[in-house]
């Protein structure tokens, strides 16, 4: 059973050999599945300057083994838009506060994707956000995560147009946190109620979410 776990700054020295799983899955995934070489590293592990003491990930695990994951961040301090991505908001107005995050380096490995694990996923996204106060989260996609977010029930707003990023149409876009797009996500991942697990150590048998 697939189970999602929260993993901040307060717990991760509890999932040192999960975190280290999922960095070399975003090196595998990011690097050579869809070819940004700029990310590559020899030590095979996906890792940039938002891995810090101020992330956030919500990992998928399955039988003790990561099967797909994510990063949150807290947009007022400098973060992936702000810095490498500005030229993509429109007139430059990067949606910032202490109610909005940011999300990147989203994946569920090649071998789940057509299963419930990336509902399940987006489920805890909401999930999360719901829980700690938040209220919109942005992030840079491929333009064909629209219509794969639009069928999850996200509301979701452009913050710019379209713009060719390592050879791929992307857009900044900002997605509505709310109790009506969890509900509909969570019919979609076949769950009937809440699939976060916060204090559970990946290392213990965890309790069986929902489904």
């Amino acid at each position: 059973m697939t189970s999602i776990h929260v993993i901040t700054r307060n717990n991760r020295a509890g999932y040192t050999e999960v975190l280290e799983e999922y960095f070399r899955l975003r090196h595998d995934v990011f690097v050579e599945e869809r070819g940004w070489r700029d990310l590559a590293r020899p030590d095979g592990r996906e890792v940039d300057a938002y891995d810090d003491d101020h992330a956030t990930y919500l990992i998928a695990l399955d039988g003790g083994r990561v099967i797909g994951g994510l990063r949150l961040y807290p947009t007022l301090r400098p973060h992936m838009i702000s810095q490498s991505f500005p030229h993509l908001v429109r007139d430059g107005r990067i949606l910032r506060g202490p109610t909005v995050l940011e999300c990147t380096r989203y994946f569920i490995v090649r071998e789940r994707r057509m299963g419930r694990a990336d509902c399940r996923l987006l489920a805890a996204f909401q999930e999360f956000c719901l829980e700690e106060g938040i209220t919109e989260v942005t992030a840079v996609v491929e333009m064909w995560w629209l219509p794969r977010w639009h069928q999850a029930g996200f509301k979701v707003r452009p913050l710019g147009l379209p713009t060719q990023v390592e050879d791929q149409p992307c857009i900044a876009a900002a997605i509505r946190i709310s109790e009506e797009s969890l509900h509909q996500v969570r019919r979609l991942a076949g769950l009937r109620g809440p699939c976060l697990l916060r204090e559970a150590s990946p290392l213990r048998k965890v309790p069986h979410v929902a489904a």
